[in-house]
């Protein structure tokens, strides 16, 4: 199998997210982790598993608006292009690839309700991905981070939660 993490980091807590579930998933198949800004503008033929992180932002995915607000905070980031973007902007998919989802949020908005994973997985099932779970939440102390301690290796270890159940899904349906 392989997979394609696409993520979108401001403060650089999601890209250490999407780096850690990479390793996680590279213990099963060939993995591509890409920023948002370098990704591909169509999934590659061949990619059976996408996922895709960014951080929550006003209960959602990031907007323009609010990508600039994290700038003018000290972001490091694009502000042209996010995740809900280059989401929106895929051609419809046909096919049965696996899709699933995360996002970074701040500690203290554990229990508020919205998420970019939430959003992000409904945009992909409207764009023709079968498969498609709403996955993780990973924390940050503070809106720049840094993340929880343990975080890396919870996401690790979901990465290979998420390998093993993609490659189940695609060979029950590659029968």
């Amino acid at each position: 199998m392989k997979a394609l993490v696409v993520y979108e980091s401001m403060f650089g807590n999601t890209e250490e997210i999407a780096r850690a579930v990479g390793a996680g998933l590279a213990e099963k198949m060939d993995v591509e982790v890409q920023a948002v800004a370098l990704a591909p503008r169509t999934v590659p033929i061949g990619v059976e598993l996408l996922v895709v992180g960014g951080p929550t932002h006003a209960f959602s995915m990031s907007r323009q608006s609010t990508r600039e607000d994290a700038v003018k905070h000290g972001a490091h980031a694009t502000t042209s292009i996010g995740v809900r973007e280059w989401l929106e902007a895929l051609p419809h998919r046909s096919g049965t690839a696996t899709v699933t989802t995360f996002d970074t949020r701040v500690n203290g908005a554990r229990h508020l309700p919205g998420s970019a994973a939430k959003s992000a997985a409904r945009m992909a099932r409207r764009h023709g991905f079968v498969h498609v779970e709403r996955g993780e939440s990973f924390f940050v102390d503070d809106t720049a981070g840094p993340l929880l301690d343990g975080e890396i290796e919870r996401a690790t270890d979901w990465g290979r939660e998420v390998a093993h159940a993609a490659s189940a899904w695609t060979q029950e349906h590659r029968s």
